[in-house]
């Protein structure tokens, strides 16, 4: 691809009058995406088919079943993007070139070997294997709702009933990313855009409203994608230049970097796992309380604390190479006053929710004399709150960092929408109205035009079936999922109000060229993980139109939050193959397939570990040593407790211990407001537009279960690369950065795999100092006086 010259109207934006102005006006992108495309070579070939396909059960089967482990694993696509290249080559080296008739022609042919492997092969099937990854769609989010309705609330469940939750809300999310694929891959002018606004709900008629602000504007620019782009061109491109450039070339530098990780991560993953969280302040002070709960990477503040481990600091924000340098300055800032500040103020010197009764960082919940709270005490048979037994056994309590997470969500949602509604709402509002006139486009939109788009009624005949299914469920298996009819709607009106501000947040960075989008800096790593308080909220709401049902408060989570996450996910999707030129019914197809595929796999899978491994997630049942904690599920199963179970009318109503924290709803929404006004009162002075409040928020979120050290490296890690090799070395940065992503990513997952296989699956564990993680076991104790725990010292 890269060796051959474009023909005559490839390369758009660089010659006639529109000139230099089609160029992404990005500098990230203009760097590393190629301005050119090949429309002759093949996509869905039978190579891409097979491989795609392979490459999807493969991936959500080893996420599935690494989730449950006490010690996650999620294995990326990055995996499947570089064992299918020589997979491919093999493939187009043996394969004859012969034309398979399907059914004698009546269903059309192909070509078992349409010529040499491409890049454009290679990107749909890293499309399918995506669906397979836990983190993009395939390891559907209700199978968390099924775990805990299965594990932790004992309910008898038919595998019917859970794999039409599992495909409802696939679906919605396939289509809502496969009519964004579209749009990007297309460049479709806005006249499109409007077609698909007739989708009134979920993913799909969002997609088409969505295109308009966060696809076809060339500063939405995704900025995880890069490194997937980075990656492809390091793989296929001949590098002319490499012979004047300095340095390897990108796929050597790829395989040096892929073989050091491999290598490295048999000490972290195996060998010496204290390098995950090196807590040295607890091996100072082995007898203070107080020390470990300021120094403990895994059960504290982690003052002090490191990790010499790429999975750990890559483990909830994802690579911190990505993440563009004002998102990770704005981080920086609500991470250190929530940490540093916050946190030791309510917890030391004021005592905020009787707070030294706890552990000062724990996902558990909690009685009033600092036991840990079960749940079977006040459930009736039916799953319900028995009021009175909730009485008579007390107050649901929560750690004081868990209570400031939950917190900190409310000022999320809030300041997310009241921002982008500041910053943004009269670009929006414009190019609502210009919708139907014609836009310039850049290179990328360009090259897109040639290709056929997907028919609107596509999609929406998927979106009409999800939601009949999905309302069919609330009538035939009412008594199981607890939620009538008019949640589920409730539930998609409200995902789709909240899509579009989320989706503004996620898709823009600080280095936008234009000036009205240089107020968002954001990191797509950030809130990809953890949508800016939008969980919270969703079970917020129904927890008070629904209180004491914690399965309808989990299901309406999934179909109203996790619509959200998935529409933004094929947004991402959609980018990438707008940059990679992939036609949109290619994408439709690939996207739909693998959605579906990954869907069932992944819950087959789970039902047979959940059915098969004795006492799975339950840990006070399971032997120490036992790697089945769930953790990852844990925490869905207290968020089912705190919003469902128990409610947010007891927690944070008028008599609620947590009351005060409904404040930070106002305060999320008043925030914004003084940055917008100072930034059009003194409109030379840059700084202050690049100061966005959703994500100084975002320096909290995920902890519980990520740590702060966790978020400590990461933004460490971030600064290195993405401010002082970005301002120091540009050259470097645009070369190796994003490969260098990949790279790591690539190595540690598979030595990952390759040390369970061959070591940890067959028990040969290994049992030494440097084995015990931490060295902090008097983190998690409480400093309330009187209150006596196992294991720690009664004040």
């Amino acid at each position: 691809m890269a060796s051959r010259k474009p023909a005559a109207g490839e390369r758009a934006g660089k010659q006639g009058e529109e000139g230099e102005w089609e160029r992404c006006p990005v500098e990230e992108v203009a760097l590393v995406v190629p301005e050119t495309d090949d429309p002759s070579l093949p996509v869905m070939t039978f190579r891409a088919w097979t491989l795609g396909l392979g490459s999807c059960v493969v991936l959500i089967f080893l996420n599935t079943f690494f989730t449950y482990r006490t010690q996650p694993l999620t294995i990326s696509g990055i995996l499947a993007q570089i064992l299918v290249l020589p997979a491919g080559r093999f493939m187009a080296a043996v394969l004859p070139d012969r034309e398979v008739r399907v059914l004698g022609g009546r269903l059309g042919s192909f070509n078992l070997n349409p010529g040499p492997f491409n890049v454009k092969e290679h990107v749909i099937i890293t499309i399918f294997a995506n669906c397979g990854v836990s983190y993009g769609g395939g390891d559907a989010y209700s199978i968390g709702a099924i775990t805990v309705m299965k594990a932790y609330y004992k309910q008898t469940l038919s595998f019917v009933l859970a794999l039409l939750i599992v495909l409802t809300t696939q679906l919605d999310l396939s289509l809502a990313r496969l009519v964004k694929n579209r749009a990007k891959r297309c460049g479709w002018s806005r006249w499109q855009d409007v077609q698909t606004n007739q989708y009134p709900i979920l993913g799909y008629g969002w997609a088409g409203m969505l295109r308009r602000y966060l696809v076809d504007p060339a500063e939405m620019w995704w900025p995880s994608n890069l490194a997937q782009v980075s990656l492809f061109r390091a793989l296929h491109e001949k590098e002319a230049g490499d012979e004047k450039s300095r340095g390897p070339s990108r796929m050597r530098f790829f395989l040096i970097v892929f073989f050091a990780s491999f290598a490295y991560y048999a000490l972290p993953g195996y060998l010496l796992p204290i390098l995950t969280f090196f807590s040295w302040a607890c091996w100072v002070w082995p007898h203070s309380i107080t020390a470990q709960q300021v120094g403990s990477g895994y059960h504290g503040l982690g003052v002090g604390a490191f990790t010499l481990d790429w999975a750990g600091i890559s483990a909830y924000h994802g690579s911190p190479l990505v993440a563009p340098w004002a998102s990770i300055a704005n981080t920086a800032v609500g991470f250190v006053m929530f940490i540093y500040v916050i946190v030791p103020l309510c917890y030391w010197q004021f005592n905020t929710f009787d707070a030294r009764r706890f552990p000062i960082f724990s996902n558990q919940l909690f009685t009033a004399a600092g036991q840990k709270y079960d749940t079977t005490k006040v459930l009736t048979k039916d799953l319900d709150l028995n009021v009175a037994a909730y009485d008579s056994y007390g107050k649901l309590y929560l750690s004081p960092l868990f209570a400031i997470s939950i917190g900190s969500g409310f000022l999320r949602f809030t300041s997310t929408i009241v921002h982008v509604l500041l910053f943004h709402g009269s670009d929006m509002w414009k190019q609502s109205r210009s919708a139907m006139n014609a836009v310039k486009l850049d290179v990328h939109a360009k090259l897109m035009q040639r290709y056929k788009q997907v028919p609107q009624w596509w999609f929406l005949v998927l979106l009409l079936g999800s939601v009949v299914v999905s309302l069919l469920m609330s009538f035939v298996w009412k008594e199981e999922v607890q939620l009538p009819w008019w949640g589920m709607l409730f539930a998609f009106a409200l995902a789709f109000v909240v899509t579009l501000p989320i989706g503004v947040i996620q898709a823009t960075t600080n280095q936008a060229r234009s000036a009205r989008y240089l107020i968002i800096a954001s990191a797509i790593v950030i809130i990809a993980a953890v949508q800016p308080g939008y969980d919270i909220i969703a079970q917020f709401m129904i927890g008070y139109a629904l209180p004491g049902k914690p399965i309808a408060n989990l299901l309406f989570k999934i179909y109203g939050r996790i619509s959200t996450v998935h529409a933004l996910s094929f947004l991402a999707d959609l980018k990438l193959g707008h940059y990679m030129k992939i036609p949109p019914r290619c994408m439709y197809t690939a996207q739909l397939v693998g959605t579906v595929v990954a869907g069932v796999v992944n819950l087959a899978v789970a039902w047979w570990m959940l059915d098969n491994i004795e006492n799975i997630c339950y840990v006070e049942a399971l032997q120490p040593d036992s790697p089945w904690t769930c953790p990852k599920y844990r925490v869905t199963f207290d968020a089912s407790v705190i919003w469902g179970l128990i409610g947010p009318a007891r927690l944070f109503g008028r008599h609620g211990l947590y009351r005060n924290l409904v404040w930070l709803f106002l305060a999320g929404a008043v925030l914004p407001v003084p940055v917008w006004l100072l930034s059009r009162a003194f409109p030379e002075k840059k700084w202050i537009a690049l100061i966005n409040i959703p994500v100084i928020s975002y320096g909290f979120a995920g902890m519980p279960p990520a740590t702060p050290t966790n978020i400590a490296t990461w933004l460490v890690t971030g600064t290195i690369f993405n401010y002082f090799v970005f301002r120091y070395r540009k050259g470097w940065w645009q070369k190796y950065n994003y490969v260098l992503s990949a790279a790591l990513d690539a190595g540690t997952a598979f030595m990952g795999v390759l040390i369970f296989f061959a070591l940890q699956n067959a028990h040969h564990e290994l049992k030494w100092w440097g084995t015990e993680v931490d060295h902090c076991p008097l983190a998690s104790c409480p400093t309330a006086p009187g209150i006596a725990v196992k294991g720690c010292p009664v004040f």
